[in-house]
């Protein structure tokens, strides 16, 4: 089926064409800002964030975890309550041009109160939000465990079994129901904005801030955050429809199936062009074209939500949901006297509110 998006939107056209598109990671190369803002994320967050640095007096950087376009994530402490947290940092200049930066800060801060009122085991807590004109930062729960990306990459063969794979898509649409409630799509549901819990619960990490860069600057969200990975980015997300719902991320959850049960994302490219090209225009491929042996309803489930057009795939998450609810694990009690393994999604179905046993 041909897509009726055809091209992709004119910010990931220039973000294929520059040096930045031929040289991001997600291909195993480096990323480059936008030539207006070169430098800047490196000069900003040397000069503002440094590890022992508190911020509003209260959260401490402790260490960087990871680097974005954007800014940092850091684990931290809440000097106050004397726990630990996530920060992450994000530099005001990078949000948005100086002409439209008042508008972008209120939108993060309009962003990080939806964030927070989300009440779901799924999605990652947000704490606390700081909005300055130099500097924006969420403090969020610090999640143990492992990324998705991890435990597909330590599974047997590099792919999960069915009952592993639909644990994981199981809880994701659980989370994405109450976030898409609330009015919040991800837009970047990927296996490094997932973790699985040393208890199997599975949290959806970073709601809210990419929607911030889209409506600000798509350009930048072209070039950073949303194009983190574009093997699991909708096709209208790349075609850059601006009036995106919840069903952008269920393909996003198709596409995680598909990477899960397979090893593999769903399209395969030489380079970002070819990727994107493929999200477009190319018919979804099946799980047992990729020798994933699973149950024909799951199958065509999966096939469903990689449908090209909204309107085509599954209406809502919790639907997506109901149609995984069969091939999900009993629970058992037989197991409540073994040890299971860490990072185990089954965990919360077969054992519902069990105490995690120390290993």
């Amino acid at each position: 089926m041909v897509s009726r998006w055809g091209q992709p939107s004119a910010p990931v056209r220039d973000w294929l064409t520059s040096s930045a598109g031929c040289r991001h990671r997600a291909f195993g190369r480096t990323f480059r800002p936008p030539a207006h803002r070169r430098g800047s994320l490196k000069e900003v967050h040397v000069e503002q964030f440094a590890a022992g640095k508190v911020l509003r007096g209260r959260y401490r950087l402790d260490r960087v975890l990871g680097r974005g376009a954007m800014g940092h994530v850091w684990q931290g402490t809440d000097v106050y309550l004397e726990r630990p947290v996530a920060v992450k940092t994000v530099a005001a200049d990078l949000l948005a041009l100086p002409d439209r930066r008042r508008t972008a800060l209120a939108r993060f801060e309009r962003e990080a109160k939806t964030a927070a009122g989300l009440d779901h085991a799924n999605v990652t807590t947000v704490y606390d939000a700081a909005v300055t004109e130099e500097v924006c930062c969420l403090v969020m729960q610090l999640v143990d465990g492992a990324t998705l990306d991890d435990v597909v990459d330590s599974a047997d063969e590099g792919r999960l079994s069915v009952p592993v794979a639909v644990s994981v898509a199981a809880q994701l649409c659980s989370g994405l129901s109450a976030a898409h409630a609330a009015g919040l799509v991800h837009r970047d549901l990927k296996p490094q904005n997932i973790m699985v819990r040393t208890s199997g619960l599975v949290k959806i990490l970073d709601f809210g801030l990419v929607k911030v860069l889209a409506d600000t600057d798509p350009q930048l969200t072209m070039t950073g955050e949303t194009l983190g990975n574009v093997a699991f980015a909708s096709p209208e997300l790349l075609a850059g429809d601006r009036t995106l719902d919840g069903r952008s991320d269920l393909y996003a959850v198709g596409c995680l199936l598909h990477h899960m049960l397979t090893g593999q994302p769903p399209f395969q490219g030489q380079g970002p062009a070819e990727l994107v090209s493929l999200h477009l225009t190319a018919s979804p491929p099946r799980l047992a074209d990729h020798g994933a042996e699973a149950p024909a309803a799951l199958q065509k489930l999966t096939h469903a939500l990689l449908a090209k057009r909204p309107e085509d795939r599954p209406a809502g998450a919790a639907d997506v949901y109901a149609a995984l609810a069969p091939y999900l694990p009993a629970p058992d009690p037989a197991l409540a006297t073994r040890r299971m393994p860490p990072e185990d999604p089954r965990r919360p179905f077969l054992l519902p509110q069990a105490p995690v046993m120390p290993h």
